[in-house]
């Protein structure tokens, strides 16, 4: 099966282009062109081996759930004329992302189990153990590192560094909080919990944004609906529905991307098992099976595809 390692196309009023993590953009003035390929990051770091159908497995999950939330926040998509390639508005990203936590799971649990009660300026009750509701959802946000890796920031930081305005940050609270709310409206649809999920947004021509993916399994945490109180109860990890996996298994073969650590061998089982799961993730979110692709060149399906939108 083929997997989009990178894309390299040449485009009639191209203005710019940006290779990321895992995606690739193209600029066309106020336009932008974001290609989803089948990179994979964990660690802030990209692995040496693509994944199939991961690119589009995001690429769709993220169409479907900003078309469901278009009308809480503007959006940035204008089109999705492939399954990899989304078509939209080119924003000037805030500085920081705004990080919604419901339950004490991954970075906040290590964070409390290592004896924080506040997390980013966030005030944390006694008592709680992981995967534990909040009592309240929670915005914990981060700084958007361009390179390395992201910081935990408090309001009051973003506020007294003048990273964002304190009437957008008002507004990036309100929406981010509302995003959350239907998300985890929409999970409970597909018997899914959204523990905790980052969203990103941008301005143009002084309106707020929301751009990049949303409540995808590599921006979000799910966790099972289905026997969450009873594991809870017995003190037994929570069936997920995230990256977390891939995450696991580097920190089990050594690696977390700290300096001197070397990537474990990726070797085509564990490629195809981590593409296996992908699918199974589209599948669970979306309540049905990630349809064939037609045959042919992969990339030279999107890059027709983004010519035919283009012009």
């Amino acid at each position: 099966m083929q997997a989009i390692s990178k894309t390299n196309f040449h485009f009639a009023g191209q203005t710019g282009f940006y290779s990321g993590k895992v995606r690739d953009v193209y600029y066309f003035g106020d336009r932008m062109v974001m290609v989803a390929t089948d990179r994979i990051s964990a660690f802030d770091v990209v692995l040496p081996r693509p994944i199939p159908d991961k690119g589009r497995v995001l690429n769709l999950i993220a169409a479907a759930n900003l078309k469901a939330t278009q009308h809480l926040v503007p959006n940035w998509v204008r089109a999705t004329p492939d399954p990899n390639v989304t078509i939209g508005l080119r924003c000037e990203p805030f500085k920081v992302e705004m990080v919604v936590r419901g339950y004490l799971a991954g970075h906040a649990w290590r964070e409390y189990k290592a004896g924080k009660r506040v997390l980013c300026g966030v005030p944390l009750p006694e008592g709680l153990r992981e995967n534990d509701p909040l009592p309240t959802p929670i915005i914990t946000p981060t700084t958007k590192a361009a390179v390395g890796h992201d910081e935990d920031i408090s309001r009051e930081e973003i506020l007294a560094r003048g990273l964002v305005s304190q009437d957008d940050y008002v507004r990036l609270e309100r929406y981010a909080l509302a995003l959350f709310a239907k998300g985890t409206e929409l999970a409970a649809t597909r018997h899914l919990i959204l523990v905790d999920t980052k969203y990103e947004f941008g301005k143009s021509d002084g309106v707020i944004y929301l751009i990049d993916e949303v409540h995808t399994p590599d921006s979000s945490r799910y966790f099972y609906a289905e026997g969450y109180a009873q594991r809870q109860q017995r003190q037994e990890p929570q069936k997920q529905l995230s990256k977390e996996f891939v995450r696991q298994w580097l920190i089990e073969n050594g690696f977390q991307g700290k300096e001197g650590q070397q990537i474990p061998a990726m070797t085509d089982a564990i490629v195809e098992s981590i593409a296996e799961r992908y699918r199974e993730l589209y599948a669970h979110v979306m309540g049905g099976p990630l349809a064939a692709l037609p045959p042919g060149p992969v990339l030279e399906r999107i890059e027709r595809s983004i010519v035919n939108s283009i012009n």
